[in-house]
């Protein structure tokens, strides 16, 4: 997984060396967001899997500074992202945040608490990065057995585009209300960069074709041809790499018809919010969609779900999204500093939530059994350490 610029980020957990010469394994500072609703009781097992892989990876030593923020912290303290919250979010070397928000706690304006969107606003997240793939055992919805082959990447602006307006949209009384679509040369480059370099390593691990899709409404909307122009100039840079452009309406429609053919895609936030949530449809679940907001020194992991509050605290919310979240932020850790038993301990956890899947036994009820969080949490922990490397 690429790192926002591209460069290898200044670790604060460098490898220390042992008396006998022996490199010792690195320690990785996580600052973990729990949540709302359902936030706690898929964080937990979550934390254990990822210790588990990592040890059973030889890989690295984690350790976590759970930090308040959401919208439960809000109703108590009138604050939804702490001064002190962030600043632990800037020193980590990663963030994991769970399922954040609830629906009768709202801002002034009626807008939802979003403490997520404050830090890919205040980190400079401007890559949202949404994986979609489907997994034997996983309840797709598409009959054709090319759903198997379904393995692309969603690269979602994160910082512009319609979600620039945040808290700054205007409603005149009763008759009209406006948002602001912003889209920038700065932030556009940096994303089509990332872009690109993502597929080039996607080709070269054998995932991918080596193809990004912009995808936009450049034919009705002149802030869309300005996003689509910057696209086409990026592209000279990766001659390596495929590049076209298409609809975002008609992109829509191959979700559902050929979505095997993807390899990455890049789009605005707005549009990329919507064909996540598309994407986690074909996986089977929203419950298996893990999703990541990258910048050029941050990053964050969560699942793509929602805080479930209707069944927070019932101990059946599926575990998997937050689970794989993990797994990404090993992978992205691992090319951050160079450590390939970062980017293993990520793949041990696919596979065994892989494995989980398709032995069908222990599986939540959005997936069509009756198991709980922790004994889901507790069969893939099982399954990542009896993993043969």
């Amino acid at each position: 997984m690429v790192s926002g610029s591209g460069k290898r980020r200044r670790s604060c957990a460098a490898a220390m060396v042992c008396e006998n010469g022996q490199p010792m394994r690195p320690t990785f500072h996580i600052a973990v967001f729990e949540g709302d609703g359902i936030g706690p009781e898929i964080m937990a097992p979550a934390l254990r899997v990822l210790k588990t892989a990592a040890e059973a990876s030889r890989a690295c030593t984690f350790t976590f500074e759970t930090v308040p923020a959401g919208a439960a912290h809000y109703a108590e303290s009138g604050v939804a992202l702490p001064p002190s919250s962030l600043k632990a979010a800037r020193e980590a070397d990663a963030i994991l945040l769970s399922a954040m928000g609830l629906p009768h706690v709202r801002y002034p304006d009626g807008t939802e608490i979003s403490p997520q969107i404050e830090l890919r606003m205040a980190l400079d997240l401007y890559a949202g990065m949404r994986p979609v793939f489907v997994l034997p055992g996983a309840n797709c919805p598409l009959s054709d057995p090319r759903a198997l082959d379904i393995d692309f990447v969603l690269v979602r602006e994160s910082t512009e585009g319609l979600f620039a307006s945040v808290g700054r949209g205007v409603v005149d009384g009763d008759s009209e209300a406006r948002e602001t679509l912003r889209i920038t040369r700065k932030t556009s480059e940096k994303l089509f960069d990332f872009a690109f370099r993502l597929a080039r390593q996607r080709k070269q691990s054998g995932r991918g074709r080596g193809e990004v899709i912009c995808v936009d409404k450049a034919n009705v909307f002149k802030a869309f041809a300005f996003f689509r122009d910057i696209f086409v100039e990026r592209s000279a840079e990766f001659s390596d790499i495929g590049a076209s452009a298409e609809y975002v309406d008609a992109i829509a429609m191959r979700f559902v018809q050929r979505p095997w053919e993807f390899d990455v895609l890049v789009t605005e936030n707005m549009f990329g919010d919507i064909l996540s949530d598309l994407g986690a449809g074909i996986m089977g679940s929203l419950g298996l969609a893990p999703s990541g907001d990258i910048g050029d020194e941050h990053a964050v992991f969560q699942p793509c779900h929602g805080s479930a509050p209707d069944i927070a605290g019932r101990g059946v919310a599926n575990p998997m999204a937050m689970i794989l979240s993990a797994a990404m932020m090993a992978d992205w850790l691992g090319h951050q500093h160079a450590e390939p038993g970062l980017i293993a301990c990520g793949e041990r956890i696919r596979r065994a939530v892989g494995e989980v899947l398709v032995e069908g036994n222990t599986l939540t009820a959005d997936l069509g059994g009756s198991a709980t969080t922790d004994m889901v949490g507790l069969a893939v922990e099982q399954a990542c350490g009896e993993l043969v490397a």
